[in-house]
């Protein structure tokens, strides 16, 4: 997978690769191929780096990596009753078994999507509230719905309007893949040049 990763991104010659911070390690192995390749061949390949988000890493519903094949994902795609849903069954902090327990925001997976989409005031009154046991696990996840909900709306127009013409996005779809053999095809140009391969006989 790594491998094909990376040929998925080489053959772009990408100087940038928007990556969650557990891809990193493959983008690293990507690098790798670069390097090996240039130094053989010639500079051919940009050395690709990773741009990764202010919050590289979100957990999943039930505190594990997000992921669609554990069940456990928020999807752009979902609607807000889904999401909804999705926030206000969240395992939290496991030690805080009561209503009246003090809380660790620390450990908690609710606090990670507060880092990434609650605004400071509401993530200070999340940590003071949680660790004092002035709110409870409820309270935490509703005030995360009150910037989660908000912060996905654009995407979830964007969608229902895309998704009403579907002959535009085959169209944008259909374009996009034309630019990108162009740009495959003048990379594996320059990979016959550096590797002196007779494309004729290819």
């Amino acid at each position: 997978y790594p491998v094909l990763q990376a040929a998925d991104i080489l053959v772009y010659r990408a100087d940038f690769v928007p990556v969650g911070e557990d891809q990193l390690a493959h983008l690293e192995l990507c690098r790798e191929i670069a390097r090996r390749f240039n130094g053989l061949y010639g500079p051919v390949f940009p050395e690709p780096q990773g741009l990764t988000t202010r919050v590289p890493r979100l957990p999943g519903t039930d505190g594990r990596k997000m992921s669609k094949s554990y069940g456990n994902a928020i999807n752009l795609a979902d609607d807000p009753e889904s999401i909804r849903s999705k926030i206000l069954t969240m395992v939290t902090d496991p030690a805080r078994k009561r209503r009246t327990d003090p809380g660790n925001p620390d450990i908690c997976p609710v606090f990670d999507f507060h880092r990434a989409f609650s605004d400071e005031a509401t993530r200070a009154r999340a940590d003071a509230g949680c660790r004092s046991a002035g709110i409870g696990c409820i309270d935490c996840k509703k005030m995360l719905l009150g910037h989660l909900e908000p912060a996905l709306a654009p995407f979830q127009e964007r969608r229902r309007e895309l998704m009403a013409h579907r002959d535009r996005v085959r169209e944008i779809l259909a374009e996009g893949a034309r630019r990108a053999r162009a740009e495959a095809a003048a990379t594996m140009r320059l990979v016959r040049e550096a590797m002196k391969i007779d494309a004729g006989g290819l």
